[in-house]
């Protein structure tokens, strides 16, 4: 049984400067795309009793209230689901906030990224500090428990004061979970083309990670994953269901999903798949090492990392000698642990080259 679901909302009234997701100021399509969308809905989900369910985007909180319940609408749900919306700061107010959660969403994702107004103008975005203060106030006064926020490092003219001062704002707040992401400047994103000047380099940009895992250390946050830190057991349970490489459903343009052993992709095209949303754009059966290889580099990822003995009996084969060179290799940035195996912090901070070694 499948019990998670990912829901794409690709609609931006405009495109952040770093940003190379797929979405688009396409409004007028959003009637049919939310059309198409319900169609692959109705024609794929198997009226699994979901324990997560996650609408990203794009910008899910450009939709009503009363077509974000027509999406609900279609899934069965456990009592104790874990519903998330990622939200724009300035898209909603205090009577949004109060829908979402009378409609059952019990988490918000709040794309901050900075609380510098200079910094927050210079790569796109359109809120402003005031509106990003202001809108996690408002969601813990209508009554959310589980707050994430979104904060980027190594964006342009940050120093690690400024983002020290974005941590520190950040947790004036009774936030449950943070998530910080290195600046990534991908194909397809304005940055890309134009290339900002005053970026971080990449010893500054470790040095901020580094100082952003002390700090939240220090200040209660258990590190649970490489870029995701949370106060007790709130963690994000929808992105450790994909971090434990387990099935989930992926609607919506561009959306990804990995049901009986098929990995698939949507059309990223809004058209395309809006004309034919049961077709899908990539779809490929997992062979047993690819399989395998995803275990390994998606565990990887999580803090408690990877456990030996259930890779052993899955997959047939003695992972310490399999992949003696690897951890020989990097044997600085891997701990053992009870179950099998963890990278370090430093591993962390270089754990794309790490991971490919693990990739036949």
């Amino acid at each position: 049984m499948i019990e998670s679901a990912y829901i794409h909302i690709p609609f931006c009234l405009s495109k952040c400067f770093y940003c190379s997701f797929v979405s688009f100021n396409k409004l007028d399509l959003k009637d049919a795309y939310l059309k198409a969308l319900k169609k692959q809905i109705k024609a794929e989900y198997k009226n699994d009793l979901l324990k997560t369910l996650y609408f990203g985007g794009g910008t899910p909180s450009l939709l009503a209230l009363d077509e974000l319940k027509s999406i609900f609408e279609c899934f069965n749900l456990s009592e104790d689901a874990e519903i998330t919306i990622e939200v724009n700061p300035n898209d909603v107010d205090i009577d949004y906030l109060k829908g979402l959660l009378k409609l059952g969403f019990n988490r918000l994702s709040i794309g901050v990224q900075s609380f510098d107004d200079g910094i927050l103008k210079n790569i796109g975005r359109r809120h402003n500090s005031f509106e990003a203060k202001n809108v996690i106030k408002t969601a813990l006064d209508v009554g959310f428990k589980n707050i994430s926020v979104d904060l980027i490092y190594g964006l342009p003219n940050q120093t690690k004061e400024s983002f020290l001062a974005d941590l520190k704002q950040a947790l004036s707040y009774y936030i449950s979970h943070i998530s910080l992401y290195g600046l990534k400047i991908d194909e397809g994103c304005a940055f890309y083309k134009n290339m900002p000047k005053s970026l971080p380099d990449l010893d500054l940009q470790a040095d901020m990670y580094l100082l952003a895992c002390d700090f939240l250390k220090k200040s209660g946050f258990n590190h649970y994953e490489i870029s995701n830190f949370s106060k007790e057991d709130m963690f994000s349970r929808h992105n450790t269901n994909y971090w434990k490489n387990n099935s989930y459903y992926g609607f919506g343009c561009a959306a990804s999903g990995y049901c009986n052993d098929v990995r698939y992709t949507n059309f990223s095209s809004l058209e395309k798949y809006i004309e034919n949303p049961l077709e899908k754009e990539v779809s490929h059966i997992q062979t047993k090492q690819e399989m395998l290889e995803e275990t390994i580099f998606l565990g990887l990822r999580k803090s408690d990392g990877i456990n030996v003995f259930e890779i052993n009996k899955n997959f047939g084969i003695d992972f310490d000698k399999k992949y003696s060179e690897v951890l020989d290799k990097y044997s600085d940035y891997f701990v053992k642990t009870q179950n099998g195996w963890a990278l370090t912090l430093n591993g962390m901070m270089i754990s794309n080259d790490i991971l490919c070694e693990f990739i036949d």
